[in-house]
């Protein structure tokens, strides 16, 4: 079976093997064992469940990471293939992870292989990873990653989906909850107590009007949502005593973590509220515990800096045309991890990313392929 072959069959695979958030062991263990099946130096799964990938020895340390978690399917009925079938229709690769984002992963798999063939790795230790629970733990998995290895690249590709467009970076984020305190009394006599719903309600139209503030039309702008609420009341009976909501806020370039800390004073600013980072937590399918705090600046890369150098000369060799345009995107990544590293981060993968968690999900088969040779390229060039 040619390479071209070979890498279609593994991503078509790929979507067969389901990997949920949280329960991606049998495609870790599938990967590994595509690993193997290159001839990679070392192929193993670390302690927290991510797939490691290591082909070479040299002093120069490229790192290319994807996800091998998804996002759940809840109306299988409505696709016009079945989501888990990986089956090839009109030119896509279609199904749950098509795009977020098993192609990419196989892509890179396939494209460190091809490097050591054409001698680009001499000189260079490549990894290639697939990382747990990215959809709700961003960058959570290769804090655990470096740390176990005592591992810290020259340059990392982040391999989400793109088109196959350099991507320079992406919008911050911030998870906040905000609880309003009241009093409980009977249902019968409100008067007695402080309903705390009520005084979320206050708290609530100034979250919308922030993200009406926010707003700039036809250039990347910071957003705010509010995405779950909740209140505790003693019964059905009874006045709520506490009121809880749930704020996701993306940050675009130029703004920072400091000034939603100040925004978030001001909207509890004299109220019965108090505010804190929405920590989330989760325990990978290995039983490592993932504590996530979801605070992150933008960032972003010159289109100088000799990574992106490298990567367009690449695509360039590739397509044989050089990019004439670039992305920034506006959801967060693993990317978080190696940026605030000081590590050099580049985006770049298959599929469009409007297509990602959707029904029909599905990747370009060219794309993917394509992304191999530029991921081969890429590591010729660093």
């Amino acid at each position: 079976m040619m390479n071209d072959e070979k890498l279609i069959d593994f991503a078509q695979r790929a979507v067969r093997t389901r990997s949920y958030s949280d329960e991606e062991g049998d495609f870790a263990g599938a990967a590994a064992a595509e690993m193997e099946s290159l001839g990679y130096d070392r192929a193993f799964i670390d302690e927290t469940g991510n797939v490691v990938g290591i082909i070479g020895n040299g002093p120069k340390i490229i790192h290319f990471d994807s996800h091998m978690d998804t996002v759940r399917v809840d109306d299988p009925d409505e696709w016009e293939v079945p989501p888990f079938d990986g089956a090839i229709k009109d030119g896509y690769l279609w199904g749950r992870g098509s795009v977020d984002m098993k192609s990419a992963f196989c892509a890179s798999i396939y494209g460190a292989a091809a490097a050591r063939d054409k001698g680009y790795t001499d000189g260079k230790t490549v990894y290639v990873t697939g990382s747990v629970c990215e959809e709700y733990c961003d960058g959570e998995n290769l804090k655990h990653l470096y740390r176990e290895l005592s591992l810290k690249p020259h340059y990392c590709i982040i391999c989400e989906p793109s088109g196959n467009v350099i991507t320079l970076g992406h919008k911050g984020k911030a998870q906040i909850e905000i609880t309003t305190h009241g009093i409980s009394s009977h249902g019968s006599a409100p008067e007695k107590g402080i309903n705390a719903v009520y005084e979320m309600a206050g708290i609530i139209r100034d979250v919308e009007a922030l993200n009406s503030s926010l707003f700039r039309a036809d250039e990347i702008h910071g957003t705010i949502v509010l995405s779950d609420i909740s209140c505790v009341s003693a019964s059905l009976n009874a006045v709520p005593s506490e009121c809880s909501i749930y704020l996701d806020r993306r940050l675009a370039p130029g703004e920072t973590l400091d000034m939603v800390r100040e925004e978030m004073d001001r909207l509890v600013s004299g109220r019965r509220a108090d505010w804190k980072v929405g920590t989330l937590r989760h325990t990978s399918w290995k039983g490592a515990e993932l504590v996530y705090e979801p605070m992150h600046d933008p960032w972003n890369i010159s289109r100088d800096a000799p990574l992106a150098k490298a990567l367009r000369s690449a695509v360039g060799d590739v397509t044989g045309t050089e990019p004439s345009r670039y992305d920034f995107w506006d959801f967060g990544t693993n990317a978080v991890t190696p940026v605030s590293m000081g590590i050099p981060t580049i985006g770049f993968g298959p599929g469009e990313y409007k297509l990602a968690h959707m029904t029909n999900e599905r990747c370009e088969v060219s794309k993917i392929k394509e992304a191999r040779s530029v991921y081969c390229e890429l590591i010729g060039r660093l």
